[in-house]
């Protein structure tokens, strides 16, 4: 019998998670296979339920369920609670414990491929959901010292930004501004910023605001690192803009490789093979 892994989301045909991810699997020949679950928020229920049958290992998450989905499981991982949000689900024991690993995966590829360098640094991130409390998450503990969030919805920045500073150490240093994506003030933070971060979904493809950008040319400062999580497109319209600026760019396959292979990780406590999936995200066309 084929085991099943999969991805827990809505909408998913943006999705590159299940061609590296089966592509590790099958490097180490595991009879297990990894499925799309386009799943709405009164789905999410039954679809938790199916995953405790036989023959699940657990699954990842992402838009729009990376918060709500935390009251359907029966532990959350110490990580995943301070972030407020599961990317995660490992089926153990009978139980469905909640990690998140995009704190992990947002990290190194700033470090490691943009060579940048946290702290001391003035951050815009754009965004207030599970993308982007894992990022908060990530550059406090980095030593990020003004830290600004915009979001539509001012009261989810805020309530991020109040979680950080009462959870995280790092984060009671640090300022940390709120503001909504229409705030005039947006265009100074954006000018002024080390590192620009897009924990939205605006610019996915197959999304209704696919050619969007939450920031123009003249907003960006050429010495800022623009960095988009958004992965599908590999080049966004915010990255193109980026470019137009004379700005440094960092897009998000990276950073979906690294999450998805700490998650390789936790599911069958093997070495996700890194090389074996970065290329098989380079040969995929993008749809």
């Amino acid at each position: 019998m084929t085991g099943l892994v999969g991805l827990i989301g809505y909408p998913l045909g943006h999705s590159l998670s299940p061609v590296f991810q089966q592509a590790a699997l099958d490097y180490y020949e595991l009879k297990f296979k990894y499925e799309l679950w386009p799943t709405t928020s009164d789905e999410l229920p039954s679809l938790v339920s199916r995953i405790r049958e036989f023959g699940y290992l657990g699954a990842n998450v992402t838009i729009p369920h990376k918060v709500e989905i935390m009251a359907l499981l029966d532990e959350i991982d110490d990580v995943a609670k301070t972030i407020g949000a599961v990317n995660t689900i490992v089926k153990k024991d009978e139980k469905l414990i909640g990690y998140n690993t995009d704190a992990f995966g947002f990290l190194k590829p700033l470090l490691e491929l943009a060579k940048f360098k946290p702290s001391g640094a003035r951050v815009l991130l754009l965004g207030a959901g599970g993308a982007a409390r894992s990022a908060c998450y990530a550059l406090l503990n980095a030593g990020v010292t003004h830290l600004v969030l915009a979001n539509r919805t001012l009261s989810n920045a805020e309530r991020l930004a109040c979680e950080s500073q009462k959870f995280l150490e790092n984060a009671k240093s640090a300022q940390i501004n709120f503001v909504t994506l229409a705030d005039p003030k947006l265009n100074t933070y954006a000018r002024s910023a080390d590192l620009i971060v897009n924990a939205t979904s605006i610019g996915m493809r197959h999304s209704s605001f696919a050619q969007e950008s939450l920031l123009m040319p003249q907003q960006i400062s050429e010495d800022t690192l623009v960095y988009d999580l958004v992965y599908n497109p590999r080049e966004t319209q915010l990255l193109r803009n980026a470019k137009d600026a004379g700005a440094r760019t960092l897009e998000g396959i990276p950073m979906l490789v690294y999450q998805g292979a700490e998650s390789f990780e936790l599911w069958f406590k093997k070495k996700a093979p890194i090389d074996v999936m970065m290329h098989a995200c380079d040969g995929e066309q993008f749809k």
